[in-house]
């Protein structure tokens, strides 16, 4: 896929963007600490950054529950963002050792292993 800006070209390969997706969806299946320490940090920094905005405090209060649940929806929609740079130099390293045709199909191995043991750590916790 390429696209085409008039002083910029930019090469983006498909095979690249699938890899480093399954990639990103293993460690985040595989690191279930990791993930919500991420999701616990962005939500209290966005409760933080929202507390600044308000001066009046009954105003604060009134729209507080609200305001917790979309900052927890949009922490946990920001915690993606280091797995995916974790899963694409996961997935530039396997590219890099194994070959091309290796990256998807490691993801893929990646990803059911890294499922079966997330089920299997729900299971005994």
């Amino acid at each position: 896929m390429r696209l085409d800006i008039p002083p910029f070209q930019f090469e983006i390969s498909t095979t690249m963007l699938a890899g480093s997706g399954l990639w990103s969806l293993a460690l985040y299946l595989s690191w279930a600490s990791l993930r919500h320490t991420c999701i616990e940090l962005l939500e209290r920094w966005f409760n933080f950054a929202e507390r600044s905005l308000y001066t009046n405090p009954e105003e604060f209060a009134a729209t507080r529950n609200a305001r917790e649940s979309q900052n927890a929806f949009y922490a946990s929609v920001f915690s993606i963002i280091p797995f995916l740079i974790l899963g694409g130099i996961c997935n530039w390293a396997v590219e890099w050792g194994l070959g091309r045709s290796w990256s998807i199909s490691g993801g893929i191995l990646a990803c059911i292993a890294c499922g079966v043991y997330e089920l299997g750590r729900q299971n005994n916790s």
